[in-house]
């Protein structure tokens, strides 16, 4: 009953819902959802329960529904299933499986909220999740807020587990014999989640087996100082930060000169408008350089070097969001997506077919600085393992790309020369063959 406890002490502590509330269960056949299922039930509180299935895994993603839907009947529980053709909508967007997967399943979440009155959406993720999130932040380049781990509710999605371990959960599910499927994939070192889990963590536990209590700590103390951060920072954007309709302008001159400038700009151009902490440095410089009219892009919004200060506004239709790709640069972004950037030689390519969201380029054949922004009418190229020019949007009819897609099509170019139709195809004269020695491998992820 220890787990149970904890359960409605977290719950109440951080006013999460109550006996009053609807609460929507986000169940995947996992151990976590399964016993977060028990505890609700157990605790008396009112709830139904969602479950995804993302036809991803064959027979195994079936099984998974079959397991959650008799589990949710013998509670009583009303219960919602949505199968999802994840690898089309994969291929129509260009996403990532994980990214395209979050964007289904919470837009269906809020369907169902708003059809049958739900008022909390409740997910499974527990204090080892937020420690691996700390790490995998940590390593792909992150502010303070990245480093403090999975937020325990943002709006109407509360995480009422973040209070126990995954052993805890382990130990509950077989002493209550609670059934429980478990995924395949999450065997696999394919993802870095799974990399971090799987390797990372065990030889930091083996350095400190008290590893994960020190973390769940610093985690928390990390959190406390963010929270105090954005207490000042609020202070600062009330004096700093103006508000024309959809211009927004941020008044360097009214940053106190006693802060650090460049991490109170990051902090205001991050939590408000999605900017990432390389573009934010890159701004800056452009700052202490007076280049007025250079133009930094986050996902939604374009921040333009006006005199000294900096001007926000949502990207317009016709943008063409140009960005310059110096050699050396790790990263860049291009609308919804970040672009890596991996020196390396051909030796250590051992796979030559990387999938679409991976472009490998004979660097001896590219004209730096790179360039990247959105496909135009009139670009063309020669398509990897064709001899002959076809017109960029001719080959987007062709893919049956839409409309919505085509407008986020971004393309890599060398010179005037596109250099990779971005998550699409490779521009036959970069690719990189028997006379290349070395390769720049760039890699596309969405945000």
């Amino acid at each position: 009953m220890l787990l149970l406890d904890g359960f409605e002490k977290y719950i109440e502590e951080n006013e999460l819902f109550s006996h009053d509330d609807k609460i929507l269960l986000t169940v995947s056949g996992g151990v976590d959802s399964m016993v977060m299922m028990s505890l609700t039930a157990a605790a008396g509180y009112r709830f139904g329960v969602a479950h995804c299935n993302f036809q991803l895994r064959g027979k195994e993603s079936d099984e998974d529904e079959i397991l959650v839907e008799t589990e949710a009947r013998r509670y009583g529980a009303e219960f919602y299933n949505r199968r999802f053709d994840t690898e089309g909508e994969m291929e129509r967007t260009g996403e990532s499986m994980e990214m395209a997967a979050r964007r289904l399943r919470y837009a269906w979440f809020k369907e169902l909220c708003n059809e049958h009155g739900y008022t909390a959406i409740a997910i499974a993720h527990h204090s080892n999740d937020s420690i691996e999130t700390f790490f995998i932040n940590m390593l792909r380049g992150t502010g303070l807020r990245g480093l403090t781990g999975i937020t325990t509710q943002v709006g109407r999605v509360v995480r009422p587990m973040m209070f126990a371990t995954r052993k805890d959960i382990h130990d509950y599910a077989v002493a209550h014999h609670i059934p429980f499927r478990e995924d395949s994939s999450n065997r696999s070192t394919k993802y870095l989640r799974n990399k971090v889990r799987l390797g990372l963590v065990p030889m930091l536990k083996e350095i400190n087996p008290q590893f994960t209590t020190i973390m769940r700590r610093n985690i928390a103390r990390l959190s406390q100082a963010q929270d105090f951060i954005t207490s000042a920072i609020n202070i600062v954007k009330s004096e700093s930060l103006e508000h024309n309709g959809d211009i927004h302008t941020l008044r360097i001159g009214n940053i106190r000169p006693t802060l650090p400038r460049n991490y109170v700009i990051y902090e205001i151009l991050n939590s408000e408008y999605g900017f990432k902490g390389d573009v934010v440095d890159a701004l800056c410089h452009a700052l202490d350089n007076g280049a007025t009219g250079r133009r930094f892009y986050s996902r939604e919004w374009v921040a333009t070097v006006d005199r000294g200060d900096v001007v926000v506004a949502p990207i317009l239709e016709d943008d063409t969001c140009e960005t310059t790709v110096e050699r050396g640069t790790v990263r860049s972004y291009a609308g919804g997506s970040v672009l890596y950037y991996e020196y390396t030689n051909i030796d250590f390519i051992d796979n030559l077919d990387q999938g679409e969201n991976v472009a490998l380029l004979d660097v001896d054949k590219l004209q730096f600085p790179l360039r990247v922004r959105r496909w135009q009418e009139g670009d063309w190229f020669i398509p990897f393992g064709m001899s002959g020019r076809k017109k960029l949007s001719d080959y987007l009819i062709d893919k049956k790309v839409s409309m919505a897609e085509k407008s986020r099509q971004f393309v890599l170019l060398s010179g005037d020369d596109i250099v990779w139709v971005i998550g699409r195809r490779l521009d036959d004269r970069f690719a990189i063959t028997r006379k290349t020695e070395n390769v720049l491998r760039v890699i596309r992820d969405t945000l």
